[in-house]
């Protein structure tokens, strides 16, 4: 799969990159993708969720009222889940979401997510980009003239440039991740994913 090669100001250069099909231009396998995304979201809970059973409940375990005599039902502790202020009946407890998926299967999915994006013509080839210094009006600019001020961006980088992630950080709609750690989430997420030229080296070695 031949793709031009665009500048930091958004126009494409007479350069072209060969994508793999092994990667880019696979069958998509959406059980795949369902999984790794799953467990992702799954990964990111925190899990502290908790709530205070009856035993945790400040209050007198006297019980309330005689059992017999009084023409309503039996009545206990003070703290039962049935009475106001009581304590929660099968509340949610602290616990860990995280499980683990076959790495073959998460690369396959993570090559289902490319192959989208390349069937639905989202995938853009930048030159390496490369900041003195950190200024978030400089990756403004390159994203202007990528003509993506309006559109949620995935930029995947060859190399860890810090100044190129600190200059992005505080765009609301852009995200940087190296070739190293970008996940089938970010991917599908994103409406357009930059491909750095020296990315697509280290992403289909990783995924091959």
């Amino acid at each position: 799969m031949e793709v031009k090669v665009f500048d930091v100001k958004g126009k494409a250069t007479s350069k072209t990159v060969s994508l793999s099909d092994d990667v880019f231009g696979i069958e998509p396998n959406d059980h795949a993708i369902y999984l790794d995304v799953k467990q992702h979201l799954a990964n990111r809970r925190q899990g502290t969720h908790k709530s205070k059973e009856r035993a945790e409940i400040a209050g007198s375990t006297k019980k309330i009222k005689k059992q017999k005599g009084t023409g309503g039902a039996r009545a206990g502790s003070i703290k039962s889940g049935t009475r106001i202020g009581g304590g929660r009946i099968f509340g949610p407890r602290p616990r860990n979401y995280h499980f683990k998926l076959n790495i073959k299967l998460k690369r396959l999915a993570r090559k289902s997510a490319f192959a989208y994006k390349a069937k639905q013509d989202a995938l853009i080839v930048l030159e390496d980009v490369n900041f003195g210094t950190a200024k978030t009006k400089d990756f403004k600019a390159l994203v202007s003239g990528l003509k993506l001020d309006n559109e949620k961006v995935l930029f995947i980088v060859g190399n860890d440039s810090e100044n190129v992630y600190l200059s992005s950080r505080n765009l609301e709609r852009v995200k940087v991740v190296s070739a190293e750690s970008f996940n089938t989430y970010d991917v599908l997420n994103a409406k357009k994913v930059v491909l750095a030229t020296s990315s697509i080296e280290v992403i289909e070695k990783i995924l091959n």
